[in-house]
């Protein structure tokens, strides 16, 4: 372990690694959905903390969420778990019925009323692929993209009111859907995610984040939520990796919290765009952690 903290600051970057295609094998891809906490507009800060190619052979992420840094990465070995079934769902029939999904979102539109009907279905009456193509209407066409679900699981936000938002875009599936396309998918809880983990994985962990104050915290991406006990039982689990010789990345809040539970990692700051506030004077910039246990 280093103990390290750094500050990186958003700037163009001569391509790396991943830019210039070692992974030889590599197409564009990007997200398919938006999603809160998302890594898009972060890669370029990332990309100079990522392990060159060689370092590892098998490429894992317990918190899939909107897949930026694997659309990004696109290792060629990859297994890929959120504990939202709902997502991992879309993620694999984007990966093995695209021409399906995108044939499915033909029938949806952007208006209030039909939003509601559809936000309200009985899921469960669905087949896959039309629940796959209903969660990336209701992403698209949502208030601020954002997934939020109550105590039973039901997602609850509300319409977005976009004027023409892009709710198939057939290209950006069909990208996903190769780059996905010997990927495994899995509904699981990050610890067994990583349970037969070992020396050379490379492991990217981006969990719901450590609150900056006590109204600031989002954690109903899924029913469980995701409080500061987890907080603690995943550094504890990164510690264990750590042990056993695994290549570690996590992101996180700056939250005092964070900087007291990978005390003696190296913590990189990073600057981060605040995309979801409730309050337009509430979004602009803000640190965020980036936890490695290497250095490059």
């Amino acid at each position: 372990m280093t103990d390290l903290v750094s500050t990186a600051f958003v700037q163009p970057i001569a391509p790396t690694y991943y830019q210039s295609g070692l992974f030889t094998d590599r197409r564009p891809a990007r997200p398919i959905i938006k999603w809160a906490g998302g890594k898009s507009r972060l890669l370029k800060q990332f990309d100079a903390f990522f392990p060159a190619p060689a370092s590892y052979e098998r490429y894992f992420e317990p918190f899939l969420g909107g897949a930026a840094i694997f659309f990004q990465l696109q290792p060629p070995d990859s297994y890929l778990f959120d504990l939202n079934s709902d997502l991992i769902e879309l993620y694999t029939m984007v990966r093995d019925q695209v021409e399906g999904v995108i044939d499915a979102l033909a029938i949806h539109h952007n208006e209030r009323s039909y939003f509601n009907a559809i936000r309200a279905q009985d899921t469960a009456a669905l087949s896959s692929l039309e629940r796959a193509a209903r969660f990336i209407f209701l992403n698209r066409t949502c208030y601020n993209g954002l997934y939020r679900v109550n105590s039973k699981g039901q997602f609850n936000v509300p319409f977005g009111r976009y004027t023409k938002p892009p709710i198939c875009n057939a290209e950006t599936l069909r990208a996903a859907s190769k780059a996905l396309r010997t990927v495994h998918l899995s509904v699981s809880d990050f610890e067994a995610s990583v349970a037969h983990c070992q020396h050379g994985d490379f492991i990217y962990f981006d969990p719901p984040y450590a609150p900056l104050s006590a109204t600031s915290s989002f954690i109903s991406y899924t029913k469980q939520g995701f409080d500061a006990d987890d907080q603690r039982r995943l550094a504890d689990l990164y510690r264990e990796l750590d042990r056993r010789g695994c290549l570690l990345m996590l992101s996180n809040s700056s939250a005092p919290l964070v900087y007291e539970l990978y005390a003696g990692f190296a913590l990189h700051e990073i600057e981060a765009r605040r995309a979801i506030n409730s309050r337009g004077n509430g979004r602009g910039t803000v640190t965020e952690l980036l936890v490695t246990n290497f250095t490059r």
